[in-house]
């Protein structure tokens, strides 16, 4: 037997050495086409063109890095600028409501408090106040609590019933008794204007208790600052902003002052970063919107809850970039042609001890592997070149042979490793339970379970081969299950439906057990005799399909998945062999294409498909198998 082995691997290795030379001699034949269709320029331009690519590459990569850096430098200063406008424009609008703040406190505590609304005193100091200021606001209005008017600075006609207790400013006031309430701008529209002007003002309204009789009155004290000069501020600062917007909008959304407000409020636009504007506290933030990036800065303004917004769109930073890219590469194509021709200098230098070597190689004989010789001249560096491609001639019949050799090797052991995985625990149950048979003096009971374990490890072994006939794979898997059901008293039926020309093909040994290990722990254990396990079979376009099939439990789809990618935990009393082995076992002998196919349903059951190809079980296939062919 050991000759005969012998002589097979001899005549294997006679077989890989000849298919090597073939392939040498095809690539030699085809060296020498290249070699009779390219002039002596063809290395020196091998050379530049991966000199220049290499050099290119690089180039490439430094623009790139310069192209970052520009474009986080101009992103760093047009957020810096941004961060400075705001803060510039937000203290200014700033000291615009402080000084209505102190307008209403000046009115308040210095002209109301303390006399009657009657005394002159009242009316001359009102009206003195009104004139220090009308250059910042358009009036100033006392009201009762049930909305009537009870002085006015400058005087003027009410308009007819404004009915000004269901207004924003007034109800704002008398909820927030203890703070100033500030309205969104709107056209004035409590008195008459006899220039028929419609003016845009802001409220800012607040409760104050004036000195009537014995007990004091409450009374609402109304600012009407000049929208104006806030518009005036926000235009100044939207000119010439070059794509980038400023806006205002409360702590609701609702916008204060916006570019292209008029748009907006008749529906045909949309701001849609106020609503994240009004989520965040102040600082600059990048914002995603369909445009690409856009970059946002909020800063709030005092005593108001408004939010003073800027909007940098995306395209706005690309587009100021376009001078810097253009320098850029005009820098980089100066820089390119340059490497291009050292490149060009350095490649013909190199080329030229190359070259001769090349003339020499065309002078020797092609397609013999035996015997054939480089010649070995010139400078160091091309007799050593030379050395080397005549040991490469000499040294790669042996490494090709090594590598053949050593990947069949690697298979059997791979196999061999995965084969090993079987855990005794089945096998100790299985004798404590004729153990415990033969104790109860059930001897015709024991006989049988000896008699099916013998026949399992008999297939178990095979003699040591790992490829055996689905006959005796169903033999092995019925002889496991009788086993089992002795040991689960009936709790579940199987049925083998497998026609017998699939039995007559060859297998992997032991893989059918572990998957009617799973249907028993997995599907039908907890089940009360209502269990069924079938396994039929099937053959389709030159393939094997052996499934097995149980009505328990099922599996998730997550659960599934798991199964034959690392997820699937090992039987609490099982072989601990797993599905992923079995998976893992064909595809390693058969290849990828082959292997398990699961489906399952919670509360349905689970199916697990054999995909087998089609190979008739004969002794010589068997050992073609073996040796992994």
């Amino acid at each position: 037997m050991r000759n005969n082995r012998k002589e097979t691997n001899e005549k294997k290795q006679k077989n890989v050495r000849e298919r090597i030379k073939s392939r040498l001699e095809l690539y030699r034949e085809r060296i020498m086409v290249l070699k009779k269709s390219h002039t002596v320029n063809g290395i020196q331009s091998t050379l530049m063109i991966s000199f220049s690519a290499l050099s290119l590459a690089l180039v490439a990569i430094l623009g790139s890095l310069f192209m970052f850096r520009f474009r986080t430098s101009a992103r760093t200063t047009a957020l810096s600028s941004t961060e400075a406008i705001l803060q510039q424009t937000g203290t200014s609008l700033d000291e615009n409501l402080l000084m209505a703040r102190r307008i209403s406190d000046t009115a308040d505590y210095e002209v109301l408090s303390g006399n009657s609304l009657s005394d002159p005193f009242v009316a001359k100091n009102l009206y003195l106040l009104y004139e220090a200021n009308k250059d910042a606001i358009l009036s100033i209005a006392l009201y009762d609590t049930s909305g009537s008017l009870l002085l006015a600075e400058p005087v003027a006609k009410q308009k007819e019933d404004p009915d000004v207790s269901h207004q924003e400013w007034f109800q704002g006031a008398l909820d927030k008794p203890e703070s100033f309430y500030v309205s969104a701008p709107h056209v004035q529209n409590l008195f008459q204007d006899d220039s028929s002007r419609y003016n845009w003002t802001v409220f800012m309204s607040r409760v104050i208790y004036l000195t009537e009789g014995d007990r004091p009155k409450k009374a609402i004290l109304l600012v009407d600052l000049d929208y104006s000069r806030l518009e005036r501020t926000m235009k100044k600062i939207n000119e010439n902003a070059g794509g980038q917007y400023y806006y205002i909008c409360d702590d609701k959304g609702n916008l204060i002052y916006h570019p292209r407000q008029m748009p907006i409020l008749e529906g045909y636009e949309k701001e849609p970063s106020a609503i994240f504007a009004i989520r965040h506290e102040d600082g600059s933030f990048p914002k995603v919107s369909l445009k690409g990036r856009d970059y946002i800065s909020i800063r709030s303004i005092t005593y108001t809850g408004w939010k003073l917004v800027s909007v940098i769109p995306g395209k706005t930073l690309t587009q100021n970039m376009i001078n810097n890219v253009w320098f850029l590469f005009f820098i980089l194509s100066m820089t390119s042609a340059t490497v291009l021709l050292i490149n060009r200098i350095a490649a013909i230098r190199i080329a030229r001890p190359i070259l001769a070597l090349d003339e020499s190689v065309k002078s020797i004989e092609a397609g013999k592997l035996d015997g054939q010789t480089i010649y070995i001249g010139g400078s160091p560096e091309i007799r050593h070149l030379g050395d080397s491609i005549q040991k490469s001639y000499e040294e790669i019949d042996r490494l090709m042979h090594q590598i053949v050799e050593e990947e069949r090797l690697r298979q059997k052991s791979e196999m061999d490793a995965l084969q090993s995985q079987i855990n005794p625990h089945f096998l100790y149950n299985t004798l404590d339970s004729i153990t415990w048979m033969i104790e109860g003096e059930k001897n015709e009971e024991a006989v049988y379970m000896i008699t099916q374990l013998a026949r399992l490890f008999r297939i178990s072994l095979s003699k040591g081969n790992r490829i055996i006939s689905i006959g005796d794979e169903v033999l092995h898997a019925q002889s496991y299950m009788n086993i089992q059901k002795y040991r689960y008293k009936d709790r579940f039926q199987v049925q083998f439906h497998l026609p017998e020309e699939i039995k007559t093909y060859c297998t992997v040994k032991l893989i059918l057990q572990p998957i009617l290990e799973n249907a028993i722990y997995y599907g039908v254990e907890t089940m009360d005799g209502d269990g069924l396990i079938e396994v039929s079979g099937e053959i389709s376009d030159k393939d094997i399909y052996i499934h097995v099939k149980d009505n328990g439990i099922g599996m998730t789809e997550e659960t599934v998945k798991g199964l034959l990618t690392g997820g699937e935990k090992t039987p609490r009393h099982g072989s601990g062999v797993g599905l992923k082995n079995v998976n893992n076992r064909i595809r390693l002998q058969f290849g990828e294409a082959y292997g398990l196919i699961i489906q399952s349903e919670p509360d349905e059951g689970t199916k697990v498909t054999l995909h087998l190809p089609a190979i008739p079980f004969t002794e010589e296939n068997r050992k073609r198998l073996e040796e992994g062919q």
